[in-house]
């Protein structure tokens, strides 16, 4: 079997992933039922939540691609990036993932160095706000500030409506501009 059911009841088929498998509203739940750093925090929070976090912090006209920058976990999970780089046919099917996600939702098949950067900033103050910090270097992080924002973790339920709220908040602006 190469396909999971999701929340909406479609088949995702991972040996034949096509945009019309991809739902909003599967995205939105399962990022917001999967908690980040492997559930390695004091509490639990979502993808979901540091996904309109990161849409936050960029310039509005890469808000959208900033709060979709994480969506292929949602069909693939959240992975730890150390685990990530052991696994190269993983790194293969999540890629065929986001290509499939851009394509339906008109995103850049590569990630912007904006949304790069407010992901790093993010990381940051994530290890900040969950207590990370042992005095470890990331190397990853080398030079970036963590945002002056403080993280109140959200239930799944609540990351899945602000999840929502910012995909139709952004995508009702896109409309409006087009």
């Amino acid at each position: 079997m190469s396909w999971i059911t999701t929340l909406t009841g479609r088949h995702f088929n991972f040996c034949d992933i096509t945009p019309e498998s991809i739902c909003i509203e599967d995205i939105a739940a399962a990022l917001s039922n999967i908690c980040r750093f492997t559930g390695h925090v004091p509490e639990f929070y979502s993808v979901a939540q540091h996904s309109v976090l990161v849409s936050d912090l960029v310039p509005p006209e890469f808000a959208f691609e900033a709060l979709m920058h994480d969506a292929a976990e949602a069909y693939c999970n959240d992975i730890a990036a150390p685990l990530k780089q052991l696994l190269p046919d993983y790194r293969n099917v999540i890629q065929s993932v986001e290509s499939a996600i851009a394509v339906k939702y008109g995103l850049p098949l590569e990630m912007s160095r904006e949304v790069k950067h407010a992901d790093l900033v993010m990381l940051a103050t994530e290890r900040r706000e969950f207590g990370l910090d042992d005095g470890t270097p990331w190397p990853i992080l080398h030079g970036i500030d963590p945002a002056p924002i403080l993280i109140n973790p959200l239930s799944p339920r609540q990351a899945l409506v602000k999840f929502m709220q910012r995909y139709n908040e952004l995508r009702a602006g896109e409309l409006s501009n087009g």
